[in-house]
This record gives C-alpha cells, structure tokens and sequence, in this order.
C-alpha cells in the first residue's frame, strides 16, 4: 500500500537506508512496496536485492521534484519502465533543468500525481496510467474536492520519511545544511511534513475504511508492477558480452592476438610458455571473459597508438594472455605468478585490471572509451557525513562561531566543560553521521555494459563532464557490472616529460634507449646500485622515507628483491610483525628453516615462509587449511573490504581453523597463521601489483641515473611527488645542477633546462596570475627576447602589482640594474603613462627619471624568495640568527654509532603515528649543513614534550642508533632555531651586519 517511501538516498532529505525501510516494513506486515527516492535511484539495487531475503515483493519508482515542490511519482510497471524513469530523470540531470509539472507519456510506467498539485495545477483529466495520490493527511479535504468523482484514479500516497520524533529531527537538520541556513531560520516550507510516516497495514486501511475503492485501485496498481534484478551466484556478467560481433569472433581474435604476441615477449621461446597460454585461454573462455580482455587489449592498444604511457596493473599481471596482448608488462612466467589469484573455476566477476595513464592523457583515453562504446558511464561513490564534516556542518546550524566550531572539530575537548549549544551539535551530529551527503565519481572506475546503463539506475552529470551512476561498486558487482579501472598517476607523466627534456637538452647526443627496455635496466648495476643505497629520491615508489629506510635494511640491488620491498612496505605486513621476521630471514641465512612452519616455507621459499602478496593468502588456504580454490578466494575478497557477505566470510573462517585442527595443527600455529591473514586486512598487494610497480621504478630510476637533472625538471614539473618541491630543487643542486630564480627571457611556465642552468618557471610564483605569464610568453615568442624592463612595460599590458613580484624575485637580472632603482622605474612608468592592452604604432619615447643610488643584499634576495617562491635558494642555514654550533652531519653518524651526537637538520618531512597504546610518536626525516639527508624517530615520552612546529631547521641532541644498517637517532631533546630577522622589515644595518659576519665566520 505504500507508493512513496524515501531513504537517505533522498539525499539532505531522507533518514534511514533501504535495509531499514524493508524492516521497518516487516515491522507493520507489509508484504509489498514502492522505493521513490527524490531524483535519485541510489538505494534501488540493492533495496531488491535484499528485499528478496525479508520476503517483501520490491517495486522501484522516482519521485520527481523541483527542489522539495513535488511534481509527480513515476512508479515503474516492469524493468522497461524502470529504464523509461531513469532516461526521463537523467536527461533532466544533465540539463540542469526544472522538471515539468506533468509527466510525459510513460509506455511501461505509472504517475502518481499529488492531491495537493493536482488542485493547484487545476489538472482534470487524467490518462489510464495516470492517477491521484491521496495521503492520510489529504483525507479531510477529499470529501469536500472535486477529485472524489475520479474514483478510478485515486490511490493511496502516503508518504514514508521517518520512523519517529529522532528522524524528524535529523530530516530538520539535514534540510538546515542543505539550504546553508541556522536551524530557527529554516522555512517551514522545506521540511517535509512530521505525518510521514509507516503504519501498519491494518491501521492504513482503517483510515482509508470509507473509501475501500482507495485501497483497491492501490492494490490493483502495486499487483501489476514487477521488477527483476539477478543477485543470484549463477548470475550472468551485464558487462559488454561480445568485442566482436559474435563469442566466437572473439574466442578467434584472442587466440590471434596472443600468437602475434609471443614473438614481442618471448623471442628466444621458453618453457612452459605454451603449456600456461593453453590453460589460461581454456578458463578465460569458459567463464566467459574473452570480451573483458579484449575491451582492455582495446583500451591500451589506442594508448600505444597515440603514444601514451601506461602501466597495466593489478591482478590482472599474473595472466600471461594480459602480457601477450600489452595490458600489462610483467611477465608471470618470470615471477611465477599465480594464475588462480588472477581467475579460477570458482570466481564469477571478471579479472581486475587496473590501467594507470599520465594524469595529462587519462582525460583523453576517457573521452576515448565514451566515443568507442555505446553503453559507458562512470562508477559513482557517496560522500558520507564523517565525524568532523558532521560538527563543522551543524556548529554553522546551531550559529556556533567559527573559533568554537574549530575547537569542536579538532576532538580534543572535555566534554563536562562544553556548553550547551556545544553539546547539542555533538548530540545531533550522531543523528545524522555516516549518512550519504551527496554523490561523487570512483577514483577511476568506467562500466562497459551489454544494456543501457540506465537499464541500472539513472545517471548524473558531475563538472567531469562524463555521465556517472548513482550507484557504488559493491552494488554494481553485486548485479553483474564489473568496471574498467582507468587510473591517472603523475609518474607516467614525469618519464613521458623527462624523454621531451632529453629531446631538447640533449639533442646532440648520441643515446638512443628504449624506455620499454625493463629487462636491461634490470641488470644495470648502476641501477642496482642506487636501489641498495636508497638513492631514489623522486623515483616512483620508492623515494619515501618508509621505502628508503626498507630498502638499507633488505640491502636490494635486483629486482625481485625490488618486488618483494613493494609489498612489504604495505600496511598488511609491517602490522602483523612480519616485515620485520622477513628483514631477519632475509639478512640470516638459516634462520626460515628454524622460524617458518615446515607448509609456509614449502608454499612460499621465496619469501622465507612469511606471508607477503594477496595471493599468499589463496596459497595458504588452499595448501595448508584445506580450502578449495573458491573458498580461498572467498577468504582473500573478504579481507579486502569489498567484500559483501560476512555471513559467508565467517563460514570461511571456522572451516579454515575446523580443518587445521582435523589436520593436527596446534591452535597457537593455527591463529598465528590467521593472524597474519586477517593483519592483510585489504593493505597487501597482489604480486602482479607489486611487479608492475617495480617495472615503473626501474624505468624512473634508469632516467634517475642517466638523466639525473632532465628527470628532476620532469619530477618538478609535475608538482612533485612525496616531498615539497623544494626538496627535487635541492636534490638537482646536489646533482650538479645550477638554480636560477625565474627569468623573463629564459623561463617558461613550468621549470626548463639548458645544459646544467635550471631556471624555475613562473608557475612557483604566489600571487602571480596565469593570464599574465602567457601574455608574456606570448609576446617573448612572436617579438623576440626583452631588452630592459622599460622595453618589457612597453610590450606587455601588466599592473605594478604584477610587475612587482617579477622584479623583485629578480626576474629582471638579466638587465644588471639594482631591483630597488627597477621598482622606483616601474611605478614612475606607470603612474606617468597610461597603459593601453594593444601593440603601439611608434616606439614610446622615455624619460630618464633621477633616482638615487640604491643597494640589494643576498640576505633580501633569500627572503623576498621564501616570500614568494615559498624556499630560498641559498642554504637555509645561512639565515639563521646564530651560526650553528658544530658542523656534524649525515657522514659522522657512523662514528657516533651507541653514542649521543649534537646536530642541526632543515625539516623535510615528519610522519606522525602512534604505538599498539595510541601514544604519539614522530619519525622525522632533514637535510644536514652539506646537504644530506638523515632520519630522527621520537619516542612517546619525547614527542610529548618537544613539536615541530613547521618548517625549519632543528638541533637535535640524541643517541645513534642502527637497524639492520640503517642509521637514525633516537632524539632526546630538540629545539626549534631561529632565522635572523626579515632585513626587508627590520633594522637593515643589524641585519647587515649579522650576515656579513656569518660569511666571514664560513669563509
């Protein structure tokens, strides 16, 4: 009987999800109803799929509105009408535009008309599909309306937005932060109406008892309304079902392809090879999935075509079908990579690929795969209210004050000494936390289906531009729709930069190199040796302190190791206290034999019997607890968090533990055992994932050696990566590379080299407008060089402002006039001539303006560069107001191996974390006074008396301490130094003669 009922996918309107809507249902004994959310079909998938399990018949419709005005319900009679609903609703979406106040000629959907706009609009006829909602509320003024004579028109409407007084109050909050106004001052026309609510069945129809002709034409309409969705294990993939036009046109073309392949990957032949291709294309035809590989063959084939770089990753690197066809460029057979993580008899959803792109082409290789397949969209997500978004939303609904709201968001309050206004937001705020807040895009997930998506739910159109669903992955997986994961990264855009860089830095040179050349690189011991000694800052995945630190301790120099470190760094192993284990089995020949359990070793020799790629985790089940393939693979997605049903999940879990007890395991290996399988928790990598990283590295790490200062411009130029640019700009300098401040001649947008001279483009400039970079660099390029910065004010339509930030980061060196006698010229040029934005017909003539001598100090250069560039490019150390003490650095550490050591660092990069009891700790990583990093760690009851507190330089005093080789210092006390003041706004004399004496005291 219920034809209008809401979830919280009603987003900023409704209060409870589509699971509770089916209790809530069962609660009052109705055995069928209408999911219509307002403009939105989020919840509808799965509201079937788990309508089936409480036994209530689902029917899905839209509830169409204009803001909160209701227009009209569109209640679907069967799946076309459902598809009918989305087109009409999506089209609309897209527009931007206002729904019409009557529905267009549905062929397979009902409308359902409110009482109250029916009266309003004046409506008198009504269609054999049309009809008039009447709600318990609108039973007053039926008797007394002309719509009582339309008795075959009218059905019950009653609408279902809470389940009590508490979801009211949080629907009055959430349409408060919806219209961006204090709850007194929220109209009482935005809130719905506090009557929305579920009775049950028995009592709706004792209120509609003198109009049975009501519930009749109700009953009639819900029985004649059927929606079907299979949620079943046998279900059928809905992704696109054939490339070709036919299964067999396929199943030929693969078989092409992987033939064409073998030659590129395997010239010189190899064992097994044939063997493993013959079993791969047996399972991958009969599950099914040859369209899969071939969309991504496509996919990545275009990519070739328009020389995009990309690194096919994933599960997907353990099939050598994906190697044959250039999806991905890791060889299994090499690594011996485990096919059945990849596929197996047991697993219904395709394999998973994941195609990373520059971030610059991953734009185009979209638009690409929109134009190439009829039915595409993106995979939407939600948005939830988290737990701060949630304060600071209601302290502005409650009218707290933006300091309290501060206060209240950071947690760190006693909550007996807040007000009550205070405790109120914290109270509420429980009301509504975890709910969907609106509906964002998958970080990179695209469907290709075999129906029109909207077959699915209705799509919306965010500033993308790309149609995306109003639905999550797990809902998508769950009905069949596997996506394409096509993923930006900055990496692939930094080795595609750096090869244009060598283009033109080097372009007489005589090096000629394949980029693609993995296996070369892989036995380069310069290569090699750069990864043994952590040398690989700005180099894809293995430039972090974390990596760095990693790899000193395993000493990795190939690149097997390589791909073992990848995995490990993750958070799955370091947390079950394996990371550590495998350090010592790997450093101590002899200690897996003692260690490891007889099965782990046997299972996993290559990692010394500790558990360290997702597969492991299949390997285990399999061969030590007795699961089938399916039940392991069941294990490893439950792990994951992706995974839907717990129920099935914890089966799993008993029968692994039931079976290694029948097997005569003792309990405290059993849950040991278990313990670094649940410790994975969804952090590990496949050992496809892993190797494809590691081909990624080594590419950046072959143009780190060869290349050092092209890739450091490369690194620069595409915004970094784990560090702050300053920190690359420094690296190139301890490389060898020359910094100049950005140039008006010379520099460009983005950063460029000549030679060895790097000059910093006009990008890194704070305050300075794009507009005004291209004007000149557009000028520059058709006129010529600049010749003084009267001939630059002549040629370039710019204001003092701009001008300013130029000459003062010394843009202008190139003309030898003080800086100081350049910005008394600008604002003297113009002030005294008027600036008109189009080329002058005669040169202007120019007045000679007496200006007194003026004089610029490198301790103001250094300042006005921190101001506007964000860094200096003189060593920081030079600003302090007292020289350092001693001259320890990086190098000495050695020497002070078990004993305290005194010395000052420039702060890189701090990670806060805390231990097993939650106390805080820091590992901290500088720069020392020759330009060498080294690393810090503060322990608790340390970190709980000294802060960093921001950038900086530090003197630390503290005991030096090895790991495995790795030298760090256990920090006992440490002070934050000071710079000398900003001589720009201080005493210029003191500061004069503070810094003249620090250089005679250096020199």
């Amino acid at each position: 009987m219920y034809l209008n009922c809401h979830t919280y996918y009603s987003l900023r309107y409704g209060t409870f999800s589509e699971k509770e809507l089916l209790r809530l249902a069962q609660e009052n004994k109705v055995t069928q109803l209408a999911l219509t959310d307002i403009n939105n079909t989020s919840a509808c998938l799965n509201f079937v799929r788990k309508a089936q399990e409480c036994d209530i018949r689902p029917i899905l419709g839209i509830d169409f509105r204009n803001g909160i005005e209701p227009c009209f319900l569109g209640i679907a009679k069967n799946n076309m009408g459902y598809l009918e609903l989305n087109d009409f609703l999506s089209k609309h979406l897209y527009a931007e535009e206002a729904l019409p106040s009557t529905a267009p000629k549905f062929e397979n959907a009902y409308v359902v008309y409110p009482f109250e706009q029916v009266l309003r609009n004046d409506m008198h006829t009504f269609s054999d599909h049309e009809f008039i909602g009447i709600s318990i509320a609108d039973l007053r003024r039926l008797p007394f309306s002309r719509v009582l004579r339309l008795k075959d028109r009218l059905v019950v409407q009653q609408p279902v937005t809470f389940r009590n007084k508490r979801d009211f109050n949080a629907h009055r909050l959430l349409r408060a932060i919806d219209r961006n106004v204090v709850l007194s001052k929220l109209e009482k026309a935005e809130e719905a109406h506090e009557g929305e609510k579920m009775f049950p069945i028995e009592n709706l129809v004792a209120a509609f008892s003198e109009y049975t002709f009501i519930l009749e034409n109700t009953e009639r309409l819900l029985n004649s309304c059927s929606i079907h969705f299979d949620f079943s294990k046998e279900r059928k993939s809905q992704n696109l079902r054939t490339y070709t036009d036919s299964r067999e046109g396929d199943e030929k073309m693969i078989e092409r392809l992987c033939q064409e392949g073998l030659p590129y990957r395997y010239p010189n032949g190899g064992e097994g090879i044939a063997e493993r291709l013959s079993k791969e294309l047996h399972l991958i035809k009969g599950m099914g999935f040859v369209s899969y590989f071939l969309i991504n063959w496509d996919i990545v084939s275009e990519a070739r075509r328009r020389r995009f770089f990309y690194v096919g990753r994933g599960s997907g690197a353990n099939s050598i079908v994906a190697y044959l066809l250039r999806i991905t460029d890791v060889d299994p057979m090499e690594l011996d990579l485990y096919f059945e993580r990849f596929i197996n008899l047991y697993r219904a959803n395709p394999p998973d690929f994941d195609i990373d792109f520059s971030h610059r082409d991953r734009p185009k290789m979209t638009q690409y795969i929109f134009e190439r397949f009829e039915h595409v969209a993106l995979l939407g997500t939600y948005v939830t209210f988290k737990e701060k978004g949630v304060v600071r939303e209601l302290g502005k609904v409650f009218g707290l004050p933006k300091s309290e709201i501060d206060f209240l968001s950071e947690g760190r309050y006693d909550s007996s000494q807040l007000d009550e206004v205070s405790r109120l937001v914290l109270k509420y705020g429980r009301l509504i936390m975890g709910m969907p807040n609106y509906l964002s895009i998958h970080a990179g997930g695209i469907l290709i289906s075999e129906k029109p998506l909207h077959w699915f739910a209705a799509t919306h159109l965010p500033p993308k531009g790309f149609p995306t669903t109003q639905f999550d992955m797990v809902i998508a997986e769950d009905v069949g729709l596997y996506k394409f994961d096509i993923l930006g990264q900055r990496g692939l855009a930094k080795i595609k930069d750096t090869l244009e860089i060598i283009g033109y830095n080097r372009s007489n040179s005589s090096d000629d190199f394949d980029i693609h050349d993995v296996n070369t690189f892989k036995r380069d011991p310069k290569i090699n040796n750069l990864i043994k000694t952590a040398q690989c800052m700005g180099c894809f995945y293995v430039e972090s302190p974390a990596m760095r630190m990693l790899l000193k301790k395993l000493e990795v120099d190939n690149y097997m190791g390589l791909v073992a470190a990848s995995s490990i760094i993750r958070p799955g192993v370091a947390k079950s206290g394996m990371m550590r284990e495998y350090i010592l089995r790997h450093r101590e020949p002899g200690r897996a034999e003692k260690k490891a359990h007889p099965v782990m070793l046997d299972i996993m020799p290559d990692t010394y019997g500790v558990m360290v790629y997702q597969e492991d985790v299949i390997k285990v089940a399999h061969h030590f607890a007795g699961l089938d393939l399916g039940e392991a693979d069941v294990l490893r997605r439950g792990m994951s968090g992706k995974f839907r049903s717990r129920e099935e999940f914890e089966k799993v879990r008993l029968k692994f533990i039931d079976n290694c007890r029948k097997k005569g395991e003792p309990d405290h290996i059993i849950f040991e055992v278990w313990g670094q399988i649940a410790s994975f928790a969804g952090y590990a990598f496949a050992k496809g994932h892993s190797a494809s990283y590691a081909v990624e590295s080594y590419q950046t790490l072959f143009l780190r050696t060869y290349y050092p200062l092209e890739y450091m411009v490369a690194v620069l130029n595409n915004g970094g990566g784990f560090y702050r640019s300053e920190f690359y700009v420094h690296e190139a300098r301890m490389l060898g590379a020359t910094i100049h401040p950005p140039c008006i001649n010379r520099s460009h947008q983005g950063n460029v080299i000549y030679g060895k001279d790097i000059f910093l483009g006009f990008g890194y400039l704070r305050e300075m407008e794009d507009r005004v970079s291209q004007r000149i660099l557009k000028e520059r390029l058709q006129n010529g060089n600049f010749t003084s910065l009267e001939d630059f004010l002549d040629r370039v339509f710019i204001s003092i402002e701009q001008v300013s930030i130029f000459i003062q980061i010394d843009a202008f060196r190139f003309t030898g006039v003080n800086k100081h006698r350049l910005l008394w010229k600008a604002h003297l040029f113009l002030n005294k001539n008027e600036k008109v934005d189009h080329p002058k017909l005669f040169p202007p003539k120019h007045q000679d303006f007496k200006i007194p001598p003026l004089h610029t100090t490198d301790l103001e250069t250094a300042f006005a560069q921190i101001e506007l560039l964000g860094f200096c490019l003189c060593s920081p150390f030079e600003l302090l107001a007292e020289p350092p003490k001693n001259n320890r650095c990086a190098k000495d550490l050695g020497r002070f191996l078990d004993r305290h050591i005194d010395i000052y660092g420039y702060l890189v990069t701090v990670k806060n974390t805390s231990t097993h009891h939650g106390r805080r700790m820091h590992f901290a990583t500088l720069v020392d006074q020759d330009g060498k990093v080294f690393d810090t760690v503060l322990f608790p009851p340390v970190a709980s008396k000294y802060f960093f507190r921001g950038k900086g330089i530090y003197r630390f005093y503290g005991k030096v301490v090895s790991e495995f080789g790795f030298l760090s210092i256990e920090v006992i006390k440490m002070q934050k130094q000071d710079y000398i003041q900003d001589p720009r706004y201080a005493d210029m004399k003191m500061s004069t003669k503070v810094f003249e004496e620090k250089r005679k005291n250096s020199v």
